[in-house]
């Protein structure tokens, strides 16, 4: 695929989104401290960020590391209205947007140059759009791949803008820690650590070979061509999602297994219903869990056939969560997370002579019910006086 050899992609990453829209809002939150979230850390301005509070973190926990701080309930309203408005400026600066989270897009401007400029001013306005018109802070990278210019906003944040021109890629590169190569979580850094190797020009001297056999075959070559930048992806307008998927996160305390079941269903419950209402259907059950001692694992099973029926789907996850209980029991959990992959075209299904499936006809009615009456209007026994969790806003099926 080709790669410009100008650096003209920009990736646009809105700061502490949720706080700064809270103060934003409201001014006496502005300069000090605050927590979205009280049981656990939603997010967080960049105020306790220094005082060493971080997302998903227990509310307790972050209150002792920052007593100051202001705690404010999430408004999830407030935040789609602020990502649909800075969306718009995105749109309006380039039709080539690749929206990756509510906060967050890929912005390729390479055709602009000769009706409103060069990349780097480009940026530059657009984050003065964002700042007048939004009232929020938006950091920049601009570069020519996709991966180095996530990495050019990440190294520039917060409020910041930075290019990283094709003739400096390896002295920008190069001297970073390995954690900022996508995909390099901690377990990763640690192995790579545990060898010495703490920067990205280390991995880039590195053979691929060597890279495969200390951290696998897929994950070596994918961190062999980004050290080197090598990164073809375009950024793609309307690309469907691969995966569906929600999370709850939970606070301090043990869980019994009834309760992990209550939250898991209520997750699928909710997965299961967007991909109906998208015409979708998925193979892959993904269960993920965060520990309390911040570490996470990820459990899979495909199914045979894609399948949107949330009986299906359930049962599957059920099953990864049995298994995962002697895990939860010794380590205790602190988040559940469910998403469903392998995502295709939900199938028409057959008209008569052909037997109706009672469990789409079941879903069906229990979405014309929570269509009509809202998602609230029908809830599973299970979860009758129990804490739904938060359904986060997110970008369009």
């Amino acid at each position: 695929m080709f790669v410009s050899n100008e650096a003209s992609i920009l990736h646009a990453d809105l700061d502490a989104f949720y706080a700064s829209v809270e103060q934003r809002d409201d001014p006496r939150l502005r300069g000090r401290p605050v927590i979205v979230g009280g049981g656990v850390v939603l997010a967080c301005s960049y105020e306790a960020k220094a005082r060493g509070v971080r997302s998903a973190m227990g509310g307790g926990q972050a209150r002792r590391l920052c007593p100051d701080a202001v705690v404010v309930p999430p408004r999830m309203a407030a935040y789609t209205a602020a990502s649909r408005a800075v969306f718009d400026i995105f749109r309006r600066t380039t039709p080539l947007v690749e929206g990756l989270s509510i906060d967050e897009a890929f912005l390729d401007v390479g055709g602009l140059r000769r009706l409103v400029g060069p990349p780097l001013e480009i940026a530059a306005r657009l984050r003065g759009e964002v700042s007048e018109q939004v009232g929020l802070p938006i950091t920049v990278g601009v570069a020519r791949t996709k991966f180095l210019a996530k990495v050019a906003s990440g190294v520039a944040k917060p409020d910041g803008l930075l290019l990283v021109p094709p003739d400096g890629e390896r002295d920008f590169l190069h001297p970073l820690p390995v954690e900022r190569l996508w995909g390099v979580g901690p377990v990763t850094a640690a192995k790579l650590r545990e060898r010495g190797i703490r920067t990205v020009g280390q991995v880039a001297r590195l053979g691929e070979a060597t890279l495969v056999s200390l951290v696998g075959g897929g994950a070596g070559r994918h961190l062999h061509a980004l050290a080197h930048n090598r990164d073809p992806r375009a950024v793609q307008v309307g690309r469907r999602r691969s995966s569906m998927g929600a999370q709850h996160a939970l606070g301090g305390g043990p869980r019994t297994p009834a309760d992990l079941d209550a939250i898991l269903s209520g997750l699928i419950d909710r997965v299961a219903r967007r991909m109906r209402a998208a015409g979708r259907s998925g193979r892959t059950v993904v269960l993920r869990l965060r520990f309390a001692d911040y570490t996470r694992a990820t459990r899979s099973h495909t199914i045979g056939k894609a399948t949107a029926q949330t009986a299906v789907l359930l049962d599957t996850a059920r099953a990864l969560l049995r298994a995962a209980l002697p895990e939860i029991d010794r380590r205790g959990v602190t988040l559940i997370g469910v998403s469903v992959g392998n995502l295709d075209d939900a199938p028409v299904q057959p008209e008569l002579p052909f037997a109706p499936d009672p469990g789409a006809e079941l879903d069906a009615a229990v979405d014309a019910v929570r269509d009509r009456f809202g998602s609230a209007a029908l809830t599973r026994a299970t979860l009758l006086g129990r804490d739904p969790g938060l359904e986060m806003p997110r970008l369009p099926d």
